[in-house]
């Protein structure tokens, strides 16, 4: 999730409007990691939270885009950050990277399976105001709109200035104390970068290309790594209403019959498990 995030938003960054409607309406500039965490948080719940954490969050975004507008220096024309078209951007941009990055680390998902992801993401871009039938359902669909997006992206000064604060952000308040180790951040900022489609790449042009093969196994090794460390240690990079959230999610999880032994990324069926004795 954390390489498909900054993935992401690496991807966001390269469409003109996204990356300006970022700088000139949140503190990104300050905060980087701070946006990656609320990204973290919107996902969170629309995943794992009740119906009613994934209905508040998303009145909640709408709310927030609603009033916020964008000026083009181009043009000198004023956009809705609520605009279907950039909305659909973000959309398109975040839940292939995690799709992507988490089939390329190893995550065993047939093209059917990820057909089926991608279909059920619509429900999440329906959150932030999009309408579900305009969104890309499968790996078809998504391949179309991207080849008919790319005409329209670019690398602005905005987005060449964000993919380096991803490559070396400033840590929130609350997590200075981690500072000493920021050097190591560097190599999984890198990660994200190389994980990004070869066109994507060559626009920013930030760091020189390695072998493809050796970062399909970075990655696989970044994967199998994060997860032996314990669900508990993971959700201290989460906001504390995240962490609430998602605590509260387990408790329901196990009432309704889940296996929550392996904490939420582990969820097992119901369905899928025999009775035990």
């Amino acid at each position: 999730m954390w390489v498909g995030g900054v993935r992401g938003l690496m991807l966001q960054a390269l469409h003109p409007l996204a990356i300006r409607g970022v700088w000139q309406n949140s503190d990104f500039q300050e905060d980087p990691f701070g946006r990656l965490r609320r990204t973290a948080d919107f996902v969170g719940r629309v995943t794992y939270g009740s119906p009613q954490d994934a209905e508040e969050i998303g009145r909640r975004v709408r709310g927030i885009h609603r009033s916020l507008r964008i000026k083009d220096p181009d043009t000198g024309g004023l956009h809705r950050v609520d605009d279907p078209e950039l909305l659909l951007w973000v959309h398109c941009a975040e839940v292939s990277s995690y799709l992507e990055t988490a089939r390329r680390g190893g995550l065993r998902l047939t093209d059917r399976q990820a057909d089926r992801y991608l279909a059920e993401q619509r429900r999440s871009a329906a959150y932030v105001g999009l309408h579900p039938e305009d969104v890309p359902g499968s790996l078809a669909e998504m391949r179309a709109y991207f080849a008919a997006i790319r005409p329209s992206l670019r690398l602005t000064p905005e987005a060449a200035s964000a993919v380096r604060f991803l490559l070396w952000p400033r840590l929130p308040e609350d997590l200075r104390h981690l500072s000493p180790g920021k050097p190591v951040y560097f190599p999984f900022g890198a990660l994200c970068y190389y994980t990004l489609p070869a066109w994507a790449r060559r626009m920013y042009g930030v760091l020189p290309e390695v072998p493809a093969p050796l970062v399909t196994a970075a990655l696989a090794a970044f994967r199998f790594t994060m997860n032996q460390v314990p669900e508990r240690v993971h959700h201290k990079a989460f906001m504390p209403s995240t962490r609430a959230m998602l605590a509260a999610s387990r408790e329901r999880f196990a009432a309704a019959g889940y296996d929550t032994a392996k904490g939420l990324r582990g969820l097992g069926d119901p369905r899928r498990w025999p009775a035990r004795p």
